[in-house]
């Protein structure tokens, strides 16, 4: 490794982003972990990101809220609570590693930490304080293999690209007690939301690969958030057999669960899409923003991502459901 493990006892992860983007990195954290193993680590993120340190305790040790900056459009920017911040972390870590993107906005920011060691990635011609621990940001691949090639660059050995998603005991019981008419493996969940409205496939369409489902014998349910409860009742009343509407009753465990526990899952390329990369669940993703490659999940055997900005065919999407549920569920699926 490029940075001894004797000069290393506090890591700090800078990522300040939602749970798919999170759930992308832990390869590339496994691999950190494996490497430094007695170190503290901390993730630097939003709020929201405390109970994902949590559920990933065997990686991370500790959660601090870093309260936004210019050109970060995640969270509200306030300088005075910014800068205080930065005041305060002057020399607490050993290693700070960005793992935002490409650095464009983030790399100068990065300096006023005041860490021993300081890396992640960078474009050429932008800021950049070593090129030893800092890494050309390499625009293609999948994203969880883009964070690998950090860790590799840095010397740490690779330890597999497979997502994870802890499924805890308060998980299963919150899940239970929704009391959801649900036998496991015998239904399919239907993702209509996503974070963006440009990022959602037509809800007549998510409607009808529900239908086909219920064809075949399998109970549609459909998932989501609260904010997202309207376009699920779209769904729901575009449908002509009847769902399971689970939307607005699951916290993110129980959604794990359910995720974990179903036949498969059709969604837009958004988090629950790396749940299910995580469960190994079989899944069709819908992607809309023209990143199938970088956001897709990694094993294309179970996992079928059709770039719709590309290929604005509903029948290919079917198709790919259709092979998924005629495929014979094997080892890998729900293990």
């Amino acid at each position: 490794m490029k940075i001894s493990v004797t000069d290393v006892k506090k890591i700090a992860i800078f990522r300040a982003l939602q749970l798919g983007d999170m759930l992308c990195i832990i390869p590339a954290i496994r691999a950190l972990r494996y490497a430094y193993p007695t170190a503290h680590i901390t993730l630097l993120g939003l709020p929201w990101a405390k109970s994902f340190t949590e559920r990933f305790s065997s990686y991370f040790d500790d959660f601090e809220h870093f309260p936004g900056f210019p050109g970060l459009p995640e969270q509200p920017f306030n300088a005075a609570e910014t800068v205080k911040y930065l005041s305060g972390v002057q020399g607490r870590y050993d290693l700070l590693l960005q793992m935002q993107g490409n650095g464009t906005v983030i790399n100068p920011m990065m300096e006023l930490f005041g860490a021993a060691h300081t890396g992640g990635f960078y474009t050429l011609n932008d800021f950049i304080a070593n090129t030893e621990t800092f890494f050309a940001y390499p625009d293609y691949g999948p994203e969880p293999q883009r964070h690998v090639l950090l860790m590799e660059h840095l010397g740490i050995p690779e330890k597999g690209l497979e997502l994870e998603f802890p499924i805890t005991a308060q998980d299963e019981q919150d899940y239970a007690d929704l009391q959801l008419p649900l036998q496991k493996g015998k239904y399919v969940c239907i993702h209509p939301g996503s974070r963006g409205a440009w990022r959602q496939w037509p809800t007549e369409n998510f409607a009808a690969m529900a239908d086909y489902c219920a064809e075949q014998g399998y109970q549609p349910v459909i998932t989501g958030t609260v904010p997202e409860m309207p376009i699920v009742n779209e769904v729901i009343s575009k449908m002509n057999h009847q769902a399971v509407n689970a939307a607005g009753k699951t916290n993110l465990g129980a959604m794990g669960v359910l995720i974990k526990n179903s036949r498969l899952l059709v969604s837009n390329c958004t988090g629950v899409s790396h749940m299910a990369s995580a469960f190994k669940t079989p899944s069709v993703v819908i992607c809309m923003d023209g990143e199938p490659e970088r956001w897709g999940p990694v094993n294309q055997q179970i996992h079928r991502t059709i770039n719709w900005l590309q290929y604005p065919d509903f029948s290919l999407v079917k198709n790919e459901l259709v092979d998924l549920l005629n495929v014979a569920e094997t080892p890998l699926m729900n293990e």
